[in-house]
C-alpha cells in the first residue's frame, strides 16, 4: 500500500486493528498524517502530526477534524469553503486544498492531501490526510515574506504550491505593487532547487546594448572595455531560479535569444564561439498584457506560450481588502526594527480599507512610511494618510485605458500624464501601467510636454 499513488487505498472497513495498522505503516512517513472516519472524526495521527498540530492541552483524537483545524461547528463546504474529504466521497478519488488551520503556533497555511480508503466493494470507509505547513507564505503579521489570508490570496499562493516541484516555467501575471518577486521567490524555495541561487534580472532596467551580456556574459576583448571574462546572470543561476522581473520589457531583438535559451537549454557569451548548457528553474513576471502585445506583434508569441506555461494571476489589493490589516500590522513591525513601534487608529484603518490601492502593497507600505513621520505620539491617525486615501479611485477616462500601446500621443493623453503628475500617487512605473504604455513611451511623452 502506497500513500503516494495515483490510485486510492483499498482495504477492509477500518475496524480497530486494521486502522492501527494503517497507522503503523504512516509512522514511516516525514509528513504528518491522520485517519479520519466518513463522520470528520480523527481516528488516529503519526507522530509527525502529534509533534507539529497537537498539544496535551489540545484533544484532537476522536474529535471533528473540522473543529480542530478550523474552530468551526459545520463542515468545511457548509462553511464556504473547499472540503476536500466531500469531493473525495463524491469522486472516490484523491484531492487537494490549501487551507488555513489553527496551530499550537497560530493560523497558518496548509496543503492538505486527501486520499479515500476503498473496500472491496469501492465503497469509501475511511480517509488518509497529509498535511504540509506552507512555510512560504504567513497568515498571522511577519516581519518578512508574504503575508496574507484573503481567498484571493489563497488561490495564488496554492497555484505556487502546486508548480513548485516541477520544472515548468512560470509566469506571474499582476498589476505594479502586488509582490511578484515574493512569489517568484516563494515558487522557488518551495522547489527542489530551494539550496541554489535566487537570481533578479530587472529586465526593465537593462538597456538593450547591454541585455546580451548582462544575462549571458562576455568574453575578454569581446567589445571595447570588455577587459576581463564576465559570467552572467543564467551562469550565476545554475542550480537555481533565474526569475526574470518585467519580461514584457526584453528588446525584440533580445526576444529571440532568450527563446533559444528555453528551448534549447543552451547560451553563448558574448565573443564566445561555443555554446554553454544553462540549467535553472525560470520565473517570469509581468504586469503588462502580454496576450494582448503578442496580438500586436509587439511580443513573440512562440516566447510567450513557452513562458506562460504556467500562469499565475496575483490578485490587486483591492481584491484582498481583509488582508490590510495584517499587512498594516506586517509593515509596522518591519518598520519598528529601525524606529517607534507605531499603532493605528480604527479610523485611520478603515479609510485604509476603503481605498482602492492603484499602487498595491508597495504603495500601502509607503504610505505607512509616510505615516510613521506625522505620528509622533506612535499613533496613525486619518490626518497622518494623504488626502486621496480612502476616497474613490478615479479611473483613466475609457479612450486613455483602452489605448494601445503603439498609439502614444495625443491631446487626452497629454492631459492625462500632466493629472496624474500634478497628484503625484504613482510611481513612473504605475503610471505607465494604468495608462497602457511602455515606460520608455511615458518618459518620452512627460520629457516632450515638459517646459524648457
Amino acid at each position: 500500500m502506497a500513500v503516494t499513488s495515483t490510485r486510492p487505498l483499498l482495504m477492509t472497513p477500518p475496524a480497530a486493528p486494521a486502522v492501527q495498522a494503517l497507522v503503523s505503516y504512516l509512522e514511516h512517513e516525514a509528513q504528518p498524517m491522520i485517519v479520519l472516519d466518513l463522520d470528520y472524526n480523527i481516528l488516529a495521527a503519526n507522530t509527525s502530526y502529534q509533534r507539529q498540530f497537537g498539544t496535551a492541552d489540545r484533544p484532537y483524537l476522536g474529535h471533528k477534524c473540522f473543529r480542530v483545524s478550523h474552530h468551526y461547528e459545520v463542515p468545511c463546504d457548509q462553511a464556504g469553503e473547499h472540503c476536500p474529504i466531500r469531493r473525495a466521497f463524491e469522486s472516490k478519488g484523491p484531492d487537494r486544498v490549501l487551507h488555513i488551520h489553527h496551530t499550537p503556533r497560530g493560523p497558518e497555511h496548509v496543503d492538505v492531501e486527501l486520499r479515500p480508503i476503498l473496500d472491496a466493494n469501492r465503497q469509501v470507509v475511511a480517509y488518509v490526510e497529509r498535511l504540509t505547513t506552507v512555510r512560504q507564505a504567513s497568515a498571522r503579521a511577519s516581519q518578512a515574506g508574504l503575508v496574507g489570508r484573503s481567498v484571493a490570496f489563497n488561490a495564488a499562493l496554492e497555484a505556487v504550491q502546486r508548480v513548485a516541484p516541477s520544472a515548468l516555467p512560470v509566469l506571474l501575471q499582476g498589476e505594479s505593487g502586488t509582490g511578484k518577486e515574493l512569489f517568484a521567490r516563494a515558487v522557488h524555495e518551495a522547489s527542489d532547487r530551494r539550496h541554489g541561487p535566487f537570481v533578479v534580472v530587472d529586465c526593465s532596467g537593462l538597456p538593450e546594448s547591454l541585455f546580451e551580456s548582462e544575462l549571458f556574459g562576455h568574453e575578454k576583448g569581446a567589445f571595447t572595455g570588455a577587459l576581463l571574462r564576465k559570467p552572467g546572470l543564467v551562469e550565476t543561476a545554475e542550480g537555481g531560479t533565474l526569475f526574470l522581473d518585467e519580461i514584457g520589457d526584453v528588446p525584440l531583438a533580445m526576444q529571440v535569444k532568450l527563446l533559444r535559451l528555453i528551448e534549447s537549454g543552451t547560451f553563448r557569451r558574448v565573443g564566445a564561439t561555443g555554446a554553454r548548457q544553462a540549467d535553472f528553474r525560470l520565473v517570469a513576471a509581468t504586469h503588462k498584457p502580454l496576450a494582448q502585445w503578442v496580438a500586436q506583434g509587439e511580443f513573440r508569441q512562440d516566447l510567450y506560450y513557452r513562458l506562460a506555461a504556467f500562469p499565475i494571476e496575483l490578485p490587486p489589493l483591492r481584491a484582498r481588502l481583509g488582508d490590510i490589516p495584517l499587512l498594516v500590522e506586517s509593515f509596522l513591525q518591519r518598520g519598528a526594527q529601525t524606529a517607534q513601534p507605531l499603532a493605528v487608529q480604527p479610523a485611520a484603518l478603515a479609510r485604509l480599507q476603503a481605498y482602492h490601492w492603484p499602487g498595491n502593497v508597495r504603495e500601502l507600505r509607503n504610505v505607512l512610511e509616510r505615516a510613521r513621520l506625522f505620528a509622533d505620539d506612535g499613533v496613525v491617525r486619518p490626518e497622518h494618510l494623504p488626502a486621496w486615501v480612502g476616497a474613490p479611485l478615479v479611473a483613466a477616462s475609457p479612450r486613455v485605458a483602452q489605448m494601445p500601446r503603439a498609439a502614444s500621443a495625443g491631446p487626452d493623453l497629454d492631459a492625462e500624464i500632466a493629472r496624474l503628475l500634478a497628484e503625484g500617487r504613482l510611481s513612473r512605473r504605475e503610471m505607465a501601467a494604468q495608462l497602457g504604455l511602455s515606460e520608455r513611451t511615458l518618459y518620452r511623452r512627460i520629457k516632450a510636454t515638459s517646459p524648457e
